[in-house]
């Protein structure tokens, strides 16, 4: 097997729809997927030997760019003493302090190996401390693939246009209230009607309906709604921790939450997760106290080195700088294509940004579906086939690094420039 082609014939008789996560089927494009046989930098090399720019960037978390030297180093030399313990380790302790320093809204962390384990044990932790089960949810928001989480799920759900709850017990998404993103009078009206709401868990900014940003006022409003009723309010910076500013989303808007969930990122590629708080809440979670959570993987030698250097890059790192670059080089692809007469609508935060073919603002899931799926998937596929890797569904953000170069930016807008639409 040396193709794409071959491998994913042979994956689809071995691995259900032949990948290992759905959006990587590239179905709703209409294309298969690239296998990727190394990646460096800013660039991806296929098993079919092209090279592609890539704007994915493992969904977000490659801020320093793919096989970053120091956190390969790190990563290779944690793992010569061993790649679990199941036990205690310095790396952790030492991440732990790296994250609570960093993020004004966490006061103590527990380090899991996933977004989707952070979110879930958030949720759990939120019930527990509260003694209420229903938890608040936005449209579009994707808070991984937790049962209670998949209603009106964003991202892998949207793409595929299933109802996101099959073999979900309906008792289960029976306290997961939603609501449009962006719209505070919603929540006020489920708080209004319902006593027993636990947390209200949100995206500070929406990024897995592509990128939508929160209104002025939305994020506080939240905040002093979950006051007022007693819920806590949960951040899922899954995506926007360490790369919207090296506090994450909370320290842009200035907001406090209760609890905020990390991931991707702060394991330096390799797989992790976390999820911390107030000191108050936070010791409710066993051994300490009496809500359950656990994982033999958590805490891991290998991604806390990972993680660790990509932290001590990032803390050094020029965010103001490559945000800027995102803008010009956004405002760019977005203008060409205008310019072709299509409708095109941009949104943009820091190294963050979605296209979408739309007239519409896109202020949540119902104008984010609006855009022409049919032309992203031609877009897709045109600059798929230029070397530019963009994510295989409209309802995905484009990612730019520390890593890309001039040159990079420049061959991406000559193949946009290419585009008939």
């Amino acid at each position: 097997m040396t193709t794409s082609a071959e491998l994913f014939a042979t994956a689809k008789t071995l691995i259900p729809g032949g990948v290992n996560s759905p959006v990587r089927a590239c179905k709703s494009v209409g294309c298969d997927p690239l296998f990727i046989a190394r990646a460096a930098g800013s660039k991806l090399f296929t098993v079919d030997g092209d090279e592609l720019v890539d704007f994915v960037m493992s969904w977000g978390p490659m801020l320093l760019g793919h096989a970053h030297p120091g956190v390969t180093e790190a990563a290779r030399a944690a793992m010569l003493d061993g790649a679990s313990y199941g036990a205690p380790c310095p790396a952790e302790v030492a991440m732990a302090q790296a994250v609570v320093d960093a993020v004004p809204g966490i006061e103590m962390v527990r380090m899991v190996n996933s977004g989707t384990e952070a979110t879930m044990s958030a949720l759990r932790l939120a019930r527990g401390v509260t003694g209420k089960d229903a938890v608040i949810k936005f449209e579009g928001c994707y808070h991984g693939h937790g049962d209670a989480f998949l209603a009106a799920a964003g991202s892998g759900v949207a793409t595929f246009g299933i109802p996101g709850t099959p073999g979900v017990p309906e008792g289960t998404v029976r306290h997961t209230l939603t609501v449009p993103y962006n719209d505070l009078d919603g929540v006020a009206a489920l708080f209004a009607a319902h006593d027993d709401i636990a947390a209200i868990i949100v995206e500070p900014v929406a990024g897995n309906m592509g990128l939508v940003l929160p209104k002025p006022g939305f994020l506080q409003g939240l905040r002093d709604l979950a006051t007022k009723h007693g819920a806590l309010l949960i951040f899922d910076e899954v995506i926007t921790g360490f790369r919207l500013a090296y506090g994450g989303a909370q320290s842009v808007f200035g907001i406090d939450p209760d609890l905020t969930c990390l991931g991707k990122i702060i394991g330096g590629g390799f797989p992790v997760g976390a999820y911390g708080g107030k000191r108050r809440f936070m010791e409710r979670i066993s051994p300490e106290g009496d809500i359950y959570q656990a994982g033999t993987l958590s805490g891991n030698p290998v991604a806390m080195a990972a993680g660790l250097a990509t932290l001590a890059a990032l803390a050094q790192a020029d965010y103001a700088g490559l945000a800027a670059r995102t803008e010009s080089f956004a405002s760019t692809l977005a203008g060409i294509l205008a310019d072709k007469g299509l409708p095109v609508v941009r949104n943009r935060i820091a190294s963050i940004f979605t296209l979408f073919f739309t007239e519409s603002p896109v202020t949540d899931f119902a104008t984010a579906k609006t855009a022409d799926s049919a032309r992203y998937a031609r877009f897709y596929a045109h600059m798929r086939g230029r070397g530019v890797n963009l994510a295989p569904s409209g309802f995905e953000c484009a990612f730019t690094s520390f890593a890309h170069t001039d040159a990079d930016l420049e061959k991406t807008l000559d193949a946009a420039r290419a585009f008939a639409g």
